[in-house]
Formats: C-alpha cells, sequence, structure tokens
C-alpha cells in the first residue's frame, strides 16, 4: 500500500494536468481569435511577418476550426490553393 497511494496520486495528477491544460490551450485560442494583436506576437514569435490581409485569413481558418461539424481542412476540401 505504501507504493500504490504515490503511483495513484501520480496517475491522478496527470490526468487532470492533461485536462487543466486542454482547458487552457483552448481559451487561448479563443482569445487569440478575438485580439488580432495576440495573434500577430504569436506569429512574430513563430518567425512570421502577417499583413493585414494574412490577419484576416488566419482569424477566419480559426473560427472555422471552432465550428461545430467541420473538419480541420475549414470546408476546402479538394480546392487547390493559388500560387503566386
Amino acid at each position: 500500500m505504501t507504493i500504490a497511494l504515490p503511483i495513484i496520486t501520480l496517475v491522478v495528477g496527470l490526468i487532470g494536468g492533461f485536462f487543466i491544460g486542454v482547458y487552457y490551450l483552448r481559451k487561448q485560442m479563443t482569445n487569440m481569435q478575438n485580439d488580432p494583436e495576440m495573434l500577430q506576437k504569436v506569429a512574430k514569435q513563430m518567425g512570421y511577418n502577417l499583413n493585414s490581409k494574412q490577419m484576416q485569413r488566419a482569424q477566419q481558418m480559426m473560427k472555422n476550426q471552432n465550428t461545430p461539424g467541420r473538419g480541420p481542412s475549414g470546408g476546402n476540401k479538394g480546392q487547390k490553393r493559388k500560387s503566386k
């Protein structure tokens, strides 16, 4: 019993931490949708510099991903991207 209690506590802590992390990440993603400055900051940290058109497209993609019943492609299945 002396070994079982710490193992059970560890498993419960890992599961609880996972769900808390998922909740926090979802909350941050919804905040990014509504705050273009936050989205711009994250893009800069990743090494991207987004113009206003790209920013609007990124916000639209994030909103489409959170819409129930739509896949991660956002309904663009089978369409090719335009090359510049």
